[in-house]
């Protein structure tokens, strides 16, 4: 077998080797494995998770030899979970596979508790009724679930999750915690020690931007009764008094240093983001708190005191213009005040941990010095019950999305369509009223030839109703949605499948790693017009 360093060699790059044995560690459950259920789970067999069982109580037959990849001519008759739990463990070796031949609305009703044993549920293809029901039980087991259905050419991918907490969320721009716009005493002294106004030319453009940005703020707040650039015109005075500097015209570091001039003047503090979080209710810390929220009651605590108003500093600097000994140095300043702002957030954690009768050792110092690198980034993810969203949508947001102005195309038989760009809407609630429609009828509308136009009709007056229950009496679906509703005929498609699986496995990624941050609403993929959207109801 080949060594996981370099079975899963780029991947590691993305989530480290903390984010690859979270992965080795986790258990996961696959509720039906139709093409959805096995494009999902093949991502995540091949990125290394550690255990899959597969609960599927329907056999294979010819119809899904044309969109399941994941079954051939001889698994026809044969249970469906079986070969794709075989087929999924060719991939990888390492991946303990195993199935059990149930229906999961079956195993929903009748064995709860089958569920507490995972990590992560991922529950495909269920109807309104058994999504309920299955997230009641994962949310009172404390199990993360997450929804995906493909329906035609609409998919569904949706997470819930009592509360899912991110100190790594990786963001892809933020602005590097170098304190320009309040130095500290040391990046002061250091700077202090740097001429910029020597005559030599080698020495002057290797002179780093952070020491020429330090130096001229100092220049112009001293002239400036204390205050940094704030206005429009002065950020421009005192870009030009960087300028000024130069002696050449081919001076990187000054060029950077203009560049990177607006994190002078870049608001000090915490973001609102962050403030909300230190001030949510759970970081009053007692003996049940996780210890992400013990954490943050230490950040709070170190803001509001050692800080001054400021998270501890990252450390790290970013590549830039410089002698080697320069940056090296400034390296080591920026690295021991971050070392110093540590030891102090550790103390806290200790002492918190001391307060609410844990052991002062249990978080690790690994996992401070993590916490400290990241309290700027840090995102807490709540998300609510499935049955309250399906009930008592947030409504002016369902309104607002149903009455979207913009316009979206659907192609037919060569003429172009104008479908309203609240198709999103329109698809999530006609999937809703789908599910009512098969309730009443014991089947999906157009799944049988002959009975299309009477199912059109039928699905119609089951979406106004919906819409009615939901408090949205005047909103209407286009009737060419209705029709294409029922033309899908409730068919999985492979690609549709490929597309929402590929979404579903990421942000189980997301939750088993902890690493970047989950999607917040109900994910609907438009296969219409290839377009997606998060409903945030």
């Amino acid at each position: 077998m080949a060594e996981p360093k370099v079975k899963y060699d780029r991947q590691l790059r993305i989530w480290g080797e903390k984010g690859q044995a979270a992965l080795e560690k986790a258990s996961i459950c696959l509720l039906n494995c139709g093409p959805t259920g096995s494009e999902t789970l093949k991502n995540l067999v091949l990125g290394g998770v550690g255990s899959i069982t597969i609960v599927d109580g329907s056999k294979v037959e010819v119809g899904d030899l044309g969109n399941n990849f994941m079954v051939d001519e001889s698994s026809v008759g044969q249970s469906k979970a079986e070969c794709v739990c075989a087929f999924l463990q060719e991939l990888n070796d390492a991946v303990k596979a195993k199935f059990i031949e149930e229906h999961p609305e079956e195993l929903i009703e009748t064995n709860p508790s089958f569920f507490s044993q995972f990590t992560l549920v991922i529950a495909t293809q269920l109807v309104e009724d058994s999504m309920v029901k299955l997230d009641r039980i994962c949310r009172e087991a404390n199990i993360s679930l997450i929804f995906a259905r493909s329906y035609g050419l609409m998919g569904l991918v949706r997470i819930s999750v009592k509360e899912h907490t991110v100190i790594e969320s990786k963001p892809d721009h933020f602005l590097d915690d170098l304190r320009l716009n309040d130095p500290w005493p040391e990046l002061r002294r250091f700077a202090e020690t740097v001429d910029l106004n020597t005559t030599d030319a080698v020495v002057h453009k290797h002179t780093p931007y952070i020491i020429i940005l330090v130096k001229m703020a100092e220049e112009w707040a001293n002239t400036h009764g204390g205050k940094l650039p704030s206005t429009r015109e002065e950020k421009k005075q005192f870009k030009d008094l960087i300028k000024s500097k130069m002696i050449t015209v081919d001076e990187e570091n000054y060029k950077e240093a203009m560049e990177a001039s607006f994190k002078v003047f870049s608001p000090q503090g915490i973001s609102p983001n962050l403030q909300k979080i230190i001030n949510d209710s759970c970081s009053e810390v007692d003996s049940n708190s996780s210890d992400f929220w013990v954490m943050v009651a230490a950040l709070k605590e170190f803001i509001a005191s050692e800080g001054g108003g400021e998270t501890p500093l990252e450390g790290s600097i970013p590549d830039m213009t410089s002698s080697t000994e320069l940056y090296v140095n400034l390296q080591k300043t920026y690295q021991a005040k971050a070392e110093v702002d540590f030891l102090v957030m550790e103390q806290r954690v200790k002492n918190l941990l001391k307060k609410i009768n844990r052991d002062p050792a249990s978080i690790s110092q690994a996992n401070i010095k993590s916490f400290c690198r990241n309290a700027r980034k840090l995102a807490v993810c709540r998300y609510r019950l499935v049955e309250d969203e399906f009930n008592s949508p947030v409504q002016p947001e369902l309104q607002k999305y149903l009455t979207d102005e913009d316009y979206g195309t659907l192609q037919e038989a060569n003429t172009l369509k104008v479908l309203p760009e609240n198709t999103a809407a329109g698809l999530y609630i006609l999937l809703r009223a789908a599910d009512r429609f098969a309730a009443n009828y014991n089947k999906f509308p157009g799944q049988f030839d002959g009975e299309m136009d009477e199912d059109i009709s039928r699905l119609k007056s089951t979406a106004v109703g919906l819409l009615n229950d939901l408090g949205c009496n005047g909103s209407a679906i286009s009737e060419d949605l209705i029709n294409e509703m029922c033309r899908y005929g409730a068919s999985e498609l492979h690609v549709v499948a490929a597309f929402v699986g590929g979404v579903a496995s990421q942000e189980v990624i997301k939750l088993i790693t902890r690493q970047f941050i989950p999607m917040s609403g109900t994910f609907i993929f438009n296969g219409i017009d290839h377009k997606s959207q998060l409903l945030l109801l």
